[in-house]
């Protein structure tokens, strides 16, 4: 008896040992990754903030939440006139850092299309990673270990997917806020396209949020969906932004292209002011579908759009909305990537990879990478700096 016992014992070890063998590599391929050591800092609010909020034309009311779980936690407030430059200041736990800016209310869009001959480094799908992004910048000598902006005139491009799955969204949101403000100074651009997971905060969906988050809309007396509506000085500030830019001759979108984007009679700043309208409104499909609806819709919107990666296009659908803008290739994050890779024959370029997270490790884990664009030349640009021509 017992030995049979034990030769079914054997017999299950090795049955699970070779499911592992086999699900572990497919787990990988798909992005999988074992999470592990959790910082607990993740969970220190003292110093969480600021979030701003309009109380009319012409107030603005900045709070932070201070104390901890164990004697309670209070709000610190203070009204400003909106037509004041506010100061501010993001507590960053991990390492108990921080970094000061000011706080513009007024808002205005960017541009939707740039000419000149400076360079441009894209990175995507930060996914509220503060430490990453910092760090990334910091070698790639965009900024320096102060935080300040030594990229000169060059363009900076961050494309979508800044939020959500992590718990630093607030210190990354701000950082770019700085960073805008930084760069213009020294006549730099920095471009914060709109991913899906921007637009899912503004128009409610929190699924991909973490918890953190329904704590702070609770402590500061909010909803969750409050966080980033036009009467915070975050959601007016995300809802003047973009989400596709033509650089010089590269196109820049979270998700790609759908072909029939050719046949669609507007222009890359047409395509923006129509959607900053519908920034607040979920997609869904309709009866009496409009021909805008492609631009919005979940699936082949600029946003959200995967065929390059799980599609069977042909080069002549790949290059059709390129030649209609007259571009020479289209940046995508949204799809990850093991690296950042370019696809028919240099037409798509793919930059979303897989980040370190701020409070906890993954395994297997990877390095930050991002794309450098100089004139015609691309580059897969390392966590470390180190450049390699694509």
């Amino acid at each position: 008896m017992k030995t049979r016992l034990v030769r079914y014992l054997k017999h299950v070890g090795f049955t699970m040992a070779f499911v592992l063998l086999i699900l572990i590599p497919f787990g990988i391929y798909e992005g999988a990754q074992l999470t592990y050591g959790h910082n607990p800092s993740r969970l220190n609010f003292n110093g969480e903030g600021p979030y701003a909020f309009y109380e009319n034309d012409s107030t603005v009311n900045v709070k932070y939440i201070q104390g901890n779980k164990d004697d309670g936690f209070y709000i610190t407030a203070k009204k400003y006139a909106a037509a004041d430059k506010i100061p501010a200041s993001v507590f960053f736990p991990l390492d108990s850092s921080s970094f000061n800016f000011t706080i513009r209310p007024a808002m205005t869009s960017p541009k939707s299309i740039y000419k000149d001959d400076k360079k441009i480094l894209a990175i995507s799908d930060i996914e509220s990673g503060f430490n990453a992004f910092r760090n990334f910048l910091i070698q790639n000598q965009v900024i320096d270990s102060n935080l300040k902006w030594i990229f000169g005139g060059n363009h900076l491009v961050l494309l979508g997917d800044f939020v959500d799955r992590g718990f630093s969204t607030t210190q990354v949101l701000w950082f770019i806020y700085k960073l805008e403000q930084d760069a213009e100074e020294h006549g730099g651009q920095v471009h914060f396209i709109l991913g899906n997971h921007e637009l899912k905060n503004m128009y409610g969906d929190h699924q991909a949020s973490s918890l953190k988050y329904t704590f702070v809309a609770s402590m500061i007396d909010k909803t969750q969906s409050q966080l980033y509506s036009r009467k915070s000085v975050l959601g007016n500030w995300l809802a003047s932004k973009n989400t596709i830019e033509s650089i010089n001759g590269n196109i820049f979108v979270h998700g790609g292209l759908h072909p029939d984007l050719a046949e669609l009679e507007m222009s890359i700043p047409e395509i923006n002011q129509y959607l900053r309208s519908t920034y607040y409104k979920a997609p869904y499909p309709k009866v009496d579908k409009d021909e805008k609806e492609l631009l919005i819709s979940s699936k082949k919107g600029i946003s959200w759009y995967r065929g390059y990666f799980k599609e069977d296009l042909s080069q002549k659908e790949i290059e059709r909305p390129l030649e209609k803008f007259n571009a020479k290739a289209v940046i995508v994050g949204h799809t990850p990537q093991f690296k950042v890779k370019k696809f028919y024959e240099g037409k798509v370029f793919a930059i979303d990879v897989k980040h370190a997270k701020d409070y906890h490790k993954n395994w297997p884990d990877y390095d930050s990478e991002g794309l450098m664009i100089l004139g015609n030349n691309y580059y897969r640009v390392k966590e470390s700096g180190e450049q390699i021509a694509l």
